[in-house]
């Protein structure tokens, strides 16, 4: 059996069928997600300081490492990342 693979568009939001507009803000999401759960991983955060440092509760902190991108905004996301001390910013490409 010969095995089909296509070409991944660069964001696999897009790749699985969701809107462009929506593609994007998804894609943003699991960056800034992602990017939360690396600062906790390199800096050998318990879930409880993570919290503390996030200003969150350590329930929402365990939802950021699980992954469970539902229950985070974009807004929220960038919050968090304001609450370390780092700054978000969108860069627009045609």
């Amino acid at each position: 059996m010969k095995e089909r693979s296509t070409q991944s568009s660069g964001n696999v939001f897009i790749d699985l069928g969701f809107d462009p507009a929506e593609a994007a803000v998804l894609q943003m999401r699991s960056n800034l997600m992602s990017d939360l759960r690396l600062y906790i991983k390199k800096h050998k955060l318990t879930q409880a300081e993570a919290a503390k440092r996030l200003g969150i509760a350590q329930s929402r902190v365990s939802d950021l490492v699980r992954g469970k991108w539902d229950k985070f905004s974009l807004e929220m996301l960038i919050m968090l990342e304001a609450r370390l001390g780092r700054t978000v910013r969108v860069e627009f490409a045609a």
